[in-house]
């Protein structure tokens, strides 16, 4: 017998940390739309799961539905949710109205499989997929422990890079689908916060009561109900109106902002993408606006073989010995209603292991959209360190304003 998700237990307000690692994304599913990265540093939550529980770690990913956890054991996956030992564990046939009536909005559709079971398939940026079943258990979050939860039990055979993915558990789909993590919890809302030092972090589920800091600056989600081929109707989709350097507004027509009549030009928040990524004409405007301000402080690196993620082509030289970086021209995002602005050493980025002689490597920590073949603008994680990020589901918005995450994490008690 199948069961129900027990809303009634769903608590008010949950106050989960986050951390942070290293995890080459060919290992995290991303529908067609999700940006194919050779490494991400993802966002990571641990919670139990089963009777008795289970230790699971869950990368945070706004732009994803399905939640799924690792559930083929093998000598190479040693951290997965084993279901045979959690009697609260509970298959989904595929006639349940959970698999014939909530799984629309999956980039691929789910179906039947040979024991009458519904059947999920993931894809991944490396074209490779991974199958499993939907199921439902008990999650234990925080104090509460939350009955009939229905996530992924994903076989784990999809990858080559076993080091790395070892240290995960699974994703935890955080976007607007019907059968996302939030959307079965029934919370109104959810915040994280990014500590801008350590990468470390909070997740807070419900209410934040965030009356002791700075107000929230709201940014309408945007809303198409009718199916487009290149627009993703459970991301979180808001308005991008310009971009400003050095609170100059660049000279881009609104209308490079605009989704077309396909859906190609949306702009998503995504907390499952490390970095930023706009479309050709609004990245070439940044790109060209933000070389004009630094070539006198900063040396070019001039290699056209060399495009860090296959997408961030202005890089710089700066000399090992160098341990500050000169001042940098502020970036900001202007949304209707709210900005988001990038300054300091988050406007560029240092690439791992990169050397050239005595230099080391920096890019501009923004990406051009075209270069990964993605008809969308996407706002990552990266820009989004020490910003409150609330997503208001009841108001179909999202909140945002400059914070020190590490103070916020304190004010609630997690200790960041």
């Amino acid at each position: 017998m199948e069961s129900q998700h027990c809303l009634s237990s769903s608590p008010k307000m949950v106050i989960l940390p986050l951390k942070t690692q290293v995890i080459p994304s060919g290992l995290v599913p991303r529908s067609p739309n999700k940006l194919p990265f050779h490494h991400n540093v993802s966002l990571t939550v641990s919670l139990t799961v089963g009777t008795p529980p289970q230790n699971v770690s869950m990368v945070i990913d706004t732009g994803s539905e399905l939640s799924w956890l690792h559930c083929n054991k093998t000598l190479s996956y040693p951290t997965t949710f084993d279901p045979n030992r959690s009697t609260s564990y509970q298959t989904i046939p595929c006639s349940s109205p959970i698999c014939t009536n909530r799984t629309h909005d999956f980039p691929i559709p789910a179906s039947c499989d040979s024991n009458n079971l519904c059947h999920a398939t993931l894809s991944y940026a490396d074209a490779s997929s991974s199958d499993g079943n939907l199921a439902s258990d008990v999650f234990h979050i925080g104090s509460s422990d939350i009955s009939g939860l229905v996530f992924g039990c994903m076989d784990s055979v999809f990858s080559s890079n076993t080091d790395e993915d070892s240290k995960n558990t699974g994703l935890m789909g955080m976007n607007r689908g019907s059968l996302s993590f939030v959307s079965q919890l029934g919370f109104p809302k959810f915040s994280y916060c990014i500590s801008g030092t350590d990468f470390s972090g909070l997740l807070l589920l419900g209410e934040s009561n965030l009356t002791w800091s700075v107000p929230l600056n709201y940014t309408p989600l945007i809303q198409i109900s009718a199916p487009l081929p290149y627009f993703d109707r459970v991301a979180y989709t808001v308005q991008l109106e310009g971009i400003k350097v050095l609170d100059r507004l660049l000279p881009i027509p609104r209308s490079t902002f605009e989704p077309d009549h396909t859906g190609a030009g949306q702009t998503m928040v995504d907390s499952g993408t490390q970095f930023t990524f706009l479309l050709g004409p609004a990245y070439t405007a940044l790109r060209t606006a933000f070389l004009n301000q630094t070539d006198s402080v900063l040396k070019v690196l001039e290699d056209p073989d060399f495009v860090f993620q296959g997408a961030m082509d202005l890089c710089y030289l700066v000399p090992l010995s160098q341990r500050v970086l000169p001042q940098l021209p502020t970036v900001t995002l202007v949304f209707h209603g709210a900005e988001m602005t990038v300054s300091g050493d988050k406007v560029l980025y240092r690439v791992p292991g990169e050397l050239r002689g005595n230099d080391s490597v920096h890019c501009l920590s923004f990406g051009n959209s075209d270069l990964l073949g993605v008809e969308a603008y996407v706002i990552g994680h990266h820009h989004q360190q020490n910003v409150w990020m609330e997503f208001d589901l009841e108001k179909s918005r999202i909140g945002l304003a400059q914070v020190r995450c590490d103070l916020a994490g304190q004010r609630y008690g997690v200790a960041l």
